[in-house]
């Protein structure tokens, strides 16, 4: 097994339950995990700090995921990107704009998006060696 311990993560999830939900499972399994309610906030960590992944619900206020995804592309290309939504609709824009990245829709259990998060991780680090 791949040891993902103090792989960084930046979260931008605009819901707060959800966010402080989110960054509690992430660093239970392990990661290293920066938190930010909106993607304008992301853009000066991804300057900033390297990410393994960039996790990022779709649907936020002043930029949506796909956007700061785009943007992340440029400032970091070799960060992963993990979409979390609760809108199907949005989960096929994100699929055609984004086809690297990964979609989970909520609801999902905190178990599969760690395995999900383990996944993209894992193929980051195989991509290395």
């Amino acid at each position: 097994m791949t040891d993902f311990h103090r792989a960084q993560i930046l979260l931008a999830e605009d819901d707060d339950a959800m966010r402080s939900y989110l960054v509690r499972a992430l660093e239970k399994a392990g990661f290293a995990v920066d938190a930010v309610d909106r993607g304008t906030a992301a853009l000066p960590l991804l300057h900033s700090k390297h990410y393994d992944l960039l996790l990022s619900d779709i649907v936020m206020p002043e930029m949506d995921g796909i956007e700061l995804a785009q943007r992340c592309n440029e400032i970091s290309a070799d960060t992963k990107v993990m979409f979390i939504t609760g809108f199907a609709a949005v989960t096929l824009k994100a699929s055609r704009e984004q086809p690297l990245a990964k979609v989970l829709s909520k609801p999902f259990h905190l178990k599969d998006l760690v395995l999900e998060v383990e996944r993209v991780l894992e193929d980051r680090i195989s991509a290395i060696l």
